[in-house]
């Protein structure tokens, strides 16, 4: 079966966005006790939640510490 480019295109944006999403969720698992812990006056803002995270970086669970890391490494392009 052949599909068009826009199909293709199309298909592949929704699993990378499926996947960015599950990322997510497992990265709010692994923080929400930090965040409710180090941050909760910032919630809802997940802008000020992040900040507020990255202020206490070295006092976060190794879990929530760790999605942090990831998320350095896929910004720089690091496997």
């Amino acid at each position: 079966m052949l599909l068009s480019p826009g199909v293709s295109i199309l298909v592949t944006l929704c699993a990378t966005n499926a996947a960015a999403a599950a990322s997510g969720d497992h990265q709010a698992k692994a923080c929400r006790g930090d965040a409710l812990h180090f941050c909760k006056a910032e919630i809802p803002s997940r802008q000020k939640i992040i900040a507020c995270m990255k202020q206490h970086m070295s006092e976060l669970s190794p879990g929530c510490r760790a999605m942090f890391n990831e998320d350095k490494k896929q910004d720089t392009g690091d496997q």
